[in-house]
């Protein structure tokens, strides 16, 4: 059953997105948002999923527009320490959002204190997904919709690795998904993350991300980088 779209977006602080988006033509700050993700594939997403909540409520901030007008940057720090990237950018003074995907086992932990750490400097918020990875927020309706892949998957799945088996398997190849190398394994899976997070993403809607994200989590990363490009922030 649909959960209404207010618990994903107008039960969020809606007096500050209104206080933030309602001037947003005039909204202007020296230094723009530094927005740090762990990569390219986590861009694509928040950029595309801004643009689909914007188109139904103008009031959601649309990084995109944020982006052009050069009052956000994306950073994708690329893997590596995390924790080094906690106070990597404080040299230069921006306000910083930092999201970080949950993963598993002991990753987790390295994500926790990240978070941690950044929350402490003053100008930054940081966040940790509920979910495994954002692929993990995507409607399988979406997916449908973008290449029509009827699947299912749960909160802590590997998205992008049961869909390129999904698909493998589909195309009845005469080798097993198991008995690839890794690294071609690899290779399909990081083929079939990129479409998720474009293609699947533009196939989203206000009502499909409620049901999947009925804690509202991607409105609150979008209402805590409206804040941080506010000039009152």
């Amino acid at each position: 059953m649909s959960l209404p779209l207010g618990i994903a977006v107008r039960d969020l602080p809606v007096t500050d997105l209104h206080s933030a988006s309602a001037s947003r033509p005039a909204l202007a700050r020296s230094k723009p948002v530094l927005v740090v993700v762990e990569g390219v594939n986590d861009i694509e997403f928040l950029r595309r999923m801004s643009r689909v909540l914007h188109e139904y409520d103008a009031r959601v901030i649309d990084l995109g527009s944020l982006e052009q007008a050069g009052q956000l940057v994306f950073v994708p720090q690329g893997g590596g320490d995390l924790v080094t990237w906690t106070n990597r950018l404080a040299p230069l003074g921006h306000p910083e959002f930092h999201l970080y995907d949950r993963e598993s086992g002991s990753a987790t932990e390295v994500r926790r204190r990240a978070v941690k750490l950044v929350n402490q400097r003053p100008g930054c918020r940081a966040f940790i997904t509920a979910k495994r990875t954002l692929e993990n927020y995507l409607h399988p309706a979406a997916l449908f919709d973008a290449r029509g892949i009827d699947i299912t998957f749960g909160d802590f799945d590997d998205v992008a690795a049961v869909v390129a088996r999904h698909v493998w398997d589909r195309a009845a190849k005469p080798i097993d998904w198991l008995l690839l190398p890794l690294r071609a394994r690899n290779r399909l899976r990081a083929k079939v993350k990129r479409w998720l997070n474009t293609e699947a993403v533009m196939r989203m809607t206000h009502w499909r991300l409620a049901e999947r994200d009925a804690r509202g989590e991607v409105m609150s990363w979008l209402n805590a980088i409206t804040l941080l490009a506010s000039p009152s922030s």
